[in-house]
């Protein structure tokens, strides 16, 4: 009977393990696409449009962008426990706003959380940070983080339609 009961705690030890890492990699996969299609909304931006502003109280498309880039850097180094490259200033007040600075420093930040998510352990997900005021999982944090960029991102389809331009079609796989 004990031999049978270790047998099926390692196959539950297994089973999550394995959904674990089938998780870890469904989340790179996720953000991988979400770079694309974040950078299919920058290269559709002309230069031109990256100062504009669709309202006076509204960011520039770029700084919106920069925004959604300070969120990746710092969701993911408080996941991640990795320093945040951006050290203390924010990328939407240190980058100029131009296409070519806004898109490099904007992929780069999803390298950050791409390359922090891969050197995490399924053990290291479950574990808790304090973000936001709130000890969350770090897994949770990787999620909320997703769904900031989601956030900002679809508020720039507003940007290029005031453009004139064709957003992006939608990546959902």
């Amino acid at each position: 009977m004990k031999r049978l009961s270790l047998i099926f705690a390692l196959l539950a030890v297994f089973a999550i393990t394995k959904v674990s890492a089938q998780s870890k990699e469904q989340m790179i996969a996720d953000w991988q696409r979400a770079k694309a299609y974040t950078k299919a909304y920058l290269d559709a931006m002309p230069e031109s449009g990256y100062s504009f502003k669709p309202t006076p109280e509204m960011r520039t498309f770029a700084a919106q962008m920069l925004h959604l880039a300070d969120g990746n850097f710092y969701f993911a180094s408080s996941a991640s426990g990795k320093p945040n490259p951006m050290g203390q200033m924010s990328a939407e007040k240190k980058i100029a706003q131009t296409k070519e600075a806004t898109t490099k420093a904007v992929m780069d930040s999803y390298d950050f959380v791409i390359s922090s998510i891969q050197s995490m352990t399924p053990a290291k997900f479950q574990e808790t940070a304090k973000v936001e005021g709130k000890v969350t999982p770090k897994g949770i944090i990787f999620n909320k983080a997703f769904e900031h960029q989601t956030h900002h991102r679809g508020q720039t389809t507003v940007y290029l339609r005031l453009k004139g331009v064709k957003p992006p079609e939608e990546m959902l796989f």
